[in-house]
C-alpha cells in the first residue's frame, strides 16, 4: 500500500548516491591522508595501508594557555592550575575553545615493553595509527596530542593487565570503540596509551528463550542485528552506522527507536568492566530485575571511559516486528510538525520512530540525491506489530496530522520503499556537507520535557533562520530530543563564534525549559562547559568523588566528563 508520486519522488534516480557523495567529499578535502588497520587473525602481523582520514579537519591556532586541563601527573582534588589568568580553562564556564591542550609526559621504556609481552603483534607505535586513533571521525573537537601507543587487546584477561601496568606507571589511558562519537570522547590530549577494542567482538553466549545476549564491546549494533536476524530478534538501540556496543554504553547513546524501546540505560541487563587498578567488575546477574545492591550497571553506562574499559555487555532484545508501515507528510511550520508529535504521544500511541525533518535538511536530502521531495517541514512515522494494527494506528495519526495542518500524508509497506526511506534518514549529516562539501559540523543534542519541545525549535529556528551559516534541523520528536547541524568554516573567526553562539542559545533555552545540554551524544570535551548550570555544582564534586575513589591516578579518560574547575 503506497502513495504512487511519493515513491516515484523516493526512488527517483540518483546520480550523487551518499556512498558517491561522501567518496567525493573525502576526495576533495583529504586526499593526501593515509592510515593503516589491522586485520582480525589468531596473530595480528604487519598492519596493511588504506585510506582514510578524520572526517571533520580543523586549522587553527588557539592560545594554549586558555585550553589546559587537567594533567593526570599532577593529582589534585582541585584543577585550578588548569585555569589561565582570566580564570578560564578548556572545558570549564566560559570556554570557548575548539583544541584541547593537554600536558605530555614520554611514556616510560618499562612501560612499554610490559604492553609488548601482553600483546605481542597487537600494538603499534606508527605515527599513521596513533594519528588516526587521535582525531575521531566524526568531531569538530580536536586536541594537539595523540595517543603514544595503541594496543588491540583480544580478551578481558589483557585489558586488565594493560590497564593494571598504565596505572602502575600512572600513564592516561582512552578507550576506543567505533570513533563515531562527535563530542571529542577519544581524544588523547595527554597522549598515553589508546585501547583499541575492534579485536574484541565476539558474541559470547545468546540466549534465544530469555531474549538477551552476550557480546564483546568491540561489535557493531549493526553487526549484531545481523547476527541475530535469523533467530527473529534485535538489538533495538540504532545510532550512527559504526558505533560499537563498547562506545554505546559509554556514551549512553540511543536512536531513532529510543521512543519506543527506551535508551542503552535500559536495555543492557549487566556489564564487565575493567577498573583503573585492573580488577575485573561484574556489575549485576542476568535477572532482568534485581535490588541487590547499588546500581553498578547504571554507574558505568554513560560514564565516557573514566571510571572503567567496558570488556563485556549483557544486552535485552527484542522480537522482529511481524509488520511495519512507514508514513511521512508535511506542514506548513515546523511547530506545526512539532506539535502533531506531542499529540501523537499523547494519544497512547506506540509509535516505533517519530523523525522531523526543517525544509533546509529536505533540501540537503533533494541536492544531495537528486530528489524531488517538498522542501516544507516533514514528519516521518514507523508503526509496527500486527497487519491490522498497524493499519489502525496509521488512521488514527493520519486524522492528527489532519487536525494541524499537515498535508500529503502518505504511507508504504513496500519492503525497498522502507528501506530507502530511514536510509535517507541516517545519513542525513552526509547530506547536509552536499551544501557546504568543504565545512565541518557543529551539532546540537538538546533534549527537554516533550511539552516544551515546538517552543524549543520555534525559537530556535528563529536564530537559525536568521544566521549568515547554514542550519539544519532533525528531530527525534517522540522523545524531545533536538539536533541541528550548524556548518562552518573552522578557519574563519567569525564562523567560529556564530556557531558557538548558536549552540549555545539552544543550550541555555534548553535547560531553561529543565531540558539538558545532551539527549544522547554525551558530553567529552564539548559539553562539559555547561554541566555546572545544568546538574549544580554538589552534583559534579559528587561525580568528582566517585571519579577520585575509582580512579585515583586520573589516568581513565582524563580531560572528558567532568568539568576542570570542579573541586572538593
Amino acid at each position: 500500500m503506497a502513495h504512487s508520486s511519493w515513491l516515484s519522488r523516493l526512488r527517483s534516480s540518483s546520480k550523487v548516491s551518499y556512498a558517491n557523495l561522501r567518496a567525493s567529499f573525502f576526495q576533495k578535502t583529504h586526499h593526501d591522508s593515509t592510515t593503516t588497520k589491522f586485520v582480525e587473525s589468531s596473530r595480528v602481523k604487519k598492519p596493511y595501508l588504506f585510506w582514510s582520514s578524520s572526517l571533520l579537519p580543523i586549522t587553527l591556532a588557539v592560545s594554549a594557555g586558555s585550553l589546559m586541563v587537567q594533567s593526570p601527573s599532577h593529582l589534585s582534588f582541585c584543577d585550578a592550575s588548569s585555569l589561565n589568568s582570566s580564570g578560564v580553562s578548556f572545558g570549564g564556564k566560559g570556554s570557548t575553545g575548539f583544541v584541547v591542550e593537554g600536558s605530555l609526559t614520554e611514556i616510560p621504556q618499562q612501560l612499554i615493553d610490559e604492553l609488548k609481552v601482553i600483546c605481542q603483534d597487537n600494538m603499534t607505535m606508527d605515527h599513521e595509527e596513533r594519528f588516526f586513533h587521535g582525531k575521531p571521525q566524526y568531531s569538530f573537537h580536536k586536541a594537539v596530542n595523540i595517543p603514544d601507543v595503541v594496543v588491540f587487546p583480544r580478551s578481558e584477561e589483557e585489558v586488565s593487565k594493560i590497564v593494571k601496568s598504565c596505572d602502575k606507571h600512572k600513564v592516561p589511558i582512552v578507550p576506543y570503540g567505533g570513533a563515531t562519537s562527535i563530542e571529542g570522547h577519544t581524544l588523547s590530549p595527554h597522549g598515553g596509551v589508546c585501547i583499541d577494542m575492534s579485536l574484541m567482538k565476539r558474541v559470547k553466549e545468546l540466549h534465544v528463550k530469555d531474549m538477551d545476549v552476550v557480546v564483546e564491546p568491540g561489535i557493531g549494533w549493526m553487526e549484531l542485528n545481523e547476527y541475530l536476524e535469523p533467530y527473529g530478534l534485535f538489538f533495538p538501540l540504532d545510532p550512527g552506522p559504526g558505533a560499537t556496543i563498547g562506545g554505546m554504553c559509554a556514551t549512553r547513546c540511543s536512536g531513532s527507536l529510543a521512543v519506543r524501546y527506551g535508551t542503552m540505560r535500559e536495555n543492557v541487563i549487566s556489564l564487565k568492566v575493567v577498573l583503573a587498578n585492573g580488577d575485573i567488575v561484574k556489575t549485576s546477574s542476568r535477572a532482568r530485575k534485581s535490588a541487590a545492591g547499588y546500581d553498578l550497571t547504571r554507574l558505568m553506562i554513560g560514564s565516557e571511559g573514566t571510571l572503567g574499559v567496558v570488556t563485556e555487555a549483557t544486552l535485552r532484545l527484542q522480537k522482529l516486528p511481524t509488520h511495519s508501515v512507514v508514513a511521512m507528510c508535511n506542514f506548513p511550520t515546523i511547530k506545526d510538525a512539532a506539535d502533531v508529535a506531542i499529540a501523537t504521544m499523547l494519544s497512547g500511541i506506540q509509535v516505533s520512530r517519530m523523525e522531523l525533518l526543517d525544509e533546509v535538511q529536505v533540501r540537503a536530502i533533494n541536492l544531495a540525491n537528486e530528489k524531488n521531495l517538498p522542501e516544507v517541514p516533514t514528519l516521518m512515522f514507523e508503526f509496527i506489530g500486527t497487519e491490522a494494527y498497524s493499519h489502525e494506528q496509521t488512521l488514527i495519526v493520519q486524522k492528527i496530522v489532519a487536525e494541524h495542518h499537515g498535508s500529503d500524508f502518505v504511507f508504504a509497506e513496500d519492503a525497498e520503499a522502507k528501506k530507502e526511506l530511514w536510509k535517507i534518514r541516517k545519513e542525513a549529516l552526509w547530506a547536509c556537507f552536499a551544501m557546504e562539501p568543504n565545512f565541518e559540523a557543529m551539532i546540537s543534542d538538546v533534549c527537554v520535557p516533550l511539552s516544551c519541545l515546538a517552543e524549543l525549535i520555534s525559537r530556535s529556528k528563529e536564530k537559525l533562520d536568521a544566521s549568515p551559516l547554514v542550519c539544519t534541523v532533525i528531530a527525534h520528536a517522540g522523545d524531545g530530543n533536538f539536533h541541528t547541524v550548524i556548518l562552518f568554516d573552522p578557519n574563519q573567526e567569525d564562523h567560529r563564534q556564530e556557531a558557538g553562539r548558536l549552540n549555545q542559545f539552544m543550550v541555555y533555552t534548553a535547560l531553561s525549559m529543565e531540558g539538558t545540554c545532551t539527549g544522547e551524544h554525551g558530553v567529552g570535551t564539548g559539553k562539559m562547559k555547561y554541566l555546572e548550570k545544568e546538574l549544580g555544582m554538589e552534583a559534579l564534586q559528587t561525580m568528582k568523588r566517585i571519579k577520585s575513589a575509582l580512579d585515583p591516578n586520573n589516568i581513565m579518560n582524563p580531560g572528558k566528563l567532568i568539568p576542570p574547575h570542579v573541586c572538593f
